[in-house]
């Protein structure tokens, strides 16, 4: 609450339909580690689940100020709540696959190895899929669609009371299903800290922001937690360029001047540019800069004002695909470690049917859901644990430049040194390939 009301808001996107476990537990730890405030994940119980113990190791870890965990709903069609789908026994035998080459999530391959799947597998992988849609249009027989994925009214007080925090997908003109939604919503809305609502541009965005607000927080019986503007201006591309966070941060400054009750965040093509384009148009906190003193005192005069009549400042960003293609090629490390491993497991237990018939590969087993095994486990190879968290560091103290690390302890933040350097002393017979360092500067 403190890091949004002086805009150093941090928000890591794990996706609202990726559920790749392991990545998602990883990620969870490493931006946990590096002082994120917020996780938002699928409205899945396994992913929760997998989130959770992303925190739990954390914690475990030394991180005193573990971030929120939110989930994601939409109330209608949206590109962040579908996978692609194609049936590959229809491709030419001689297509270039351009769709295996542009997935940023790797989640379409052909014949090749893959966890939960015993032999070569060919198609979309289900778990690793978020819906990005750039394959659609490359297909040279386009054959590749998408499929939606939904939640039931049913599943939402038991998915609410898992988290600390709410996201709302919806589009201009969508009222009558946002209120449908909300109605299964509105009983369960006490137990959250916030409520998010994401919405693209579109003819008369405004009044149709203003008309959600009135829907949740009505005069008489007003929402007894903050709430989040979340301006998705280029969906899922922020891994795209330097020009994908242009749309966010237009749309972001459009919904600062409207005035609304609550506080305003980017979502949606944001990557290492974003904070230093919102610096230079003066659309920063000038307390996101303050000394630890001076913000202790800001926070205490602000405490008696949950939520603000108006945003005046843009209080916080969310990355989606660019955080996690930052860590991509150490999470692809790992997964290299753990493969050989996975080699051994009986494809029985691979696939799920009884991981108890095979005690000796419990740990190990992958569902076909990507349930995660110890050796997938960021914190078990201190390596790659110092530069993940050596990389989200780069991307949160962007927002936050006098707190890198303050998650830790100073005790935790020791171990971490101390991993990174035994890990460069250590000589075994795997040698991984080296990650590059990644500079981020202003511009």
């Amino acid at each position: 609450m403190q890091s949004l009301r002086e805009g150093r808001w941090f928000k890591l996107i794990c996706g609202a339909s990726f559920q790749h476990l392991p990545a998602i537990r990883n990620l969870t730890l490493a931006y946990a580690l590096a002082g994120a405030d917020c996780v938002d994940v699928a409205a899945d119980p396994a992913v929760i689940h997998a989130a959770k113990e992303g925190l739990a190791a954390a914690a475990t870890l030394g991180c005193d100020r573990l971030p929120w965990l939110m989930v994601s709903f939409n109330d209608g069609e949206d590109p962040h709540f579908r996978k692609a789908v194609f049936d590959p026994a229809r491709c030419p035998t001689d297509c270039p696959r351009p769709c295996e080459a542009i997935c940023p999530a790797q989640a379409i391959t052909f014949d090749r190895p893959t966890e939960g799947y015993s032999g070569g597998y060919s198609g979309v992988i289900e778990s690793r899929c978020y819906g990005c849609g750039r394959c659609l249009p490359l297909c040279p027989i386009q054959q590749i669609t998408t499929q939606s994925t939904t939640i039931t009214p049913e599943m939402i007080p038991s998915l609410l009371a898992q988290v600390d925090a709410l996201e709302i997908h919806t589009q201009v003109g969508r009222l009558a299903e946002f209120q449908q939604l909300w109605r299964a919503i509105a009983p369960v809305a006490h137990q959250l800290k916030l409520v998010a609502i994401s919405c693209p541009d579109g003819d008369g965005l405004i009044d149709y922001l203003r008309s959600l607000y009135q829907h949740i927080s009505p005069e008489d019986h007003p929402l007894p937690c903050p709430v989040i503007w979340q301006t998705d201006g280029r969906p899922m591309s922020g891994d795209i360029g330097a020009g994908a966070t242009r749309a966010t941060v237009k749309l972001g400054q459009k919904v600062l001047a409207a005035g609304l009750p609550g506080y305003v965040q980017l979502a949606g093509g944001t990557n290492h540019h974003t904070v230093p384009k919102l610096r230079a148009l003066g659309l920063l906190s000038e307390e996101s800069t303050l000394g630890d003193s001076q913000r202790d005192r800001s926070a205490h005069r602000a405490e008696a004002q949950r939520q603000p009549a108006a945003a005046t400042y843009i209080a916080g960003v969310a990355y989606g695909s660019y955080a996690r293609v930052l860590l991509s090629p150490i999470l692809d490390q790992l997964d290299a470690i753990a493969a050989p491993r996975l080699a051994d497991v009986p494809p029985a237990c691979q696939e799920g049917d009884n991981v108890q018939a095979f005690p000796d590969f419990a740990h190990t087993a992958h569902t076909p859901q990507g349930a995660d095994g110890s050796l997938a486990h960021l914190e078990q190879h201190p390596d790659l644990l110092a530069q993940a968290v050596a990389r989200a560091i780069a991307l949160v103290s962007q927002l936050k430049p006098s707190q890198v690390g303050s998650a830790l302890t100073p005790a935790a933040d020791g171990r971490l040194l101390e991993a990174e350097s035994a890990a460069s002393q250590q000589h075994t017979s795997r040698h991984l390939p080296a990650v590059e360092p990644v500079l981020l500067k202003p511009g």
